[in-house]
């Protein structure tokens, strides 16, 4: 954060609060509709929808072999229960990117437990997905069942 040279307490602290708070938001409320195996969306007690992106994950697209078993992975995951969504960023189609959690199942880690997604590598902050992921390709679990799949991100940039 840049704080100009002799700047007051005051601006210094409403510069330190507002880094504090800008961009970072929990949502809660029920999940309404399950995009693709990495999207859903959760609407909150004040009825507003909002689209969230799943954090360190990639699941194969809707057309890709495997994308709607990592779609019903999801919603058996996820739908029409009560969730948290801990989402620090927004992506450039203005989705929250989060990590969203039903009770006490972390959704987005369990998606790569089940071999329902990829470990995000160029997004992961946590880890644990690249041990989840590991150990699910060496069970062949979920797309580690059936060989080697493209990786979405690969599969995006073919289309």
């Amino acid at each position: 954060m840049f704080v100009p040279r002799g700047a007051s307490p005051a601006l210094c602290f409403a510069l330190l609060l507002f880094s504090a708070t800008s961009g970072a938001a929990t949502l809660q409320g029920r999940i309404v509709r399950i995009i693709d195996g990495d999207s859903l969306v959760l609407l909150d007690n004040q009825n507003t929808q909002h689209e969230i992106r799943l954090a360190e994950i990639d699941a194969p697209e809707h057309k890709q072999p495997f994308g709607n078993r990592a779609r019903q992975s999801l919603a058996d995951l996820a739908f029409k229960r009560e969730a948290t969504a801990e989402c620090p960023v927004k992506d450039k189609y203005g989705r929250s990117v989060c990590r969203v959690t039903v009770g006490e199942v972390d959704v987005n880690l369990t998606q790569v437990q089940r071999g329902m997604a990829w470990a995000y590598s160029q997004y992961v902050t946590d880890y644990r997905f690249f041990q989840a992921q590991r150990e699910a390709r060496a069970a062949k679990r979920g797309l580690w069942k059936e060989g080697q799949q493209v990786p979405p991100w690969d599969w995006r940039h073919r289309k």
